[in-house]
């Protein structure tokens, strides 16, 4: 049978044999089943910046600059850090973690080829 490549994209290939990814190269025939995973970002870092600026802020008169410094840093973190998406593949040997990503619909694309591709080997 020809390969067929359901999605080559970002240097991740999908055929219905193979399942390529920068690191490593995966057998279509031993996964089972795919899905994403949403890995929301630790928010301790920002939380700590705000409170030290909220604390900074009651301090006086003469900390204000420090303190608008520390919510700036602290909200412009929390703003910018985003979610870490997953490519799960399950087989026989238990989960893996194949791809992460930040970009969903890029890793949505990535799932929806691999169950495309698991379809086709039927």
């Amino acid at each position: 049978m020809e390969e067929k490549t359901f999605l080559s994209d970002g240097g991740v290939t999908v055929t219905n044999a193979r399942f390529i990814v920068p690191s490593q190269t995966y057998a279509m025939s031993g996964i089972t089943s795919v899905k994403s995973f949403e890995e929301q970002p630790s928010r301790k870092g920002p939380i700590i910046l705000i409170v030290i600026g909220v604390l900074a802020l009651f301090a006086g008169k003469s900390t204000i600059v420090v303190a608008l410094l520390f919510l700036a840093a602290g909200i412009a973190w929390w703003v910018l850090e985003k979610a870490t998406y997953h490519v799960l593949l399950s087989s026989a040997s238990g989960e893996a973690k194949a791809l992460s990503g930040k970009n969903r619909e890029w890793v949505g694309r990535v799932v929806t080829a691999l169950n495309d591709a698991i379809v086709h080997r039927g």
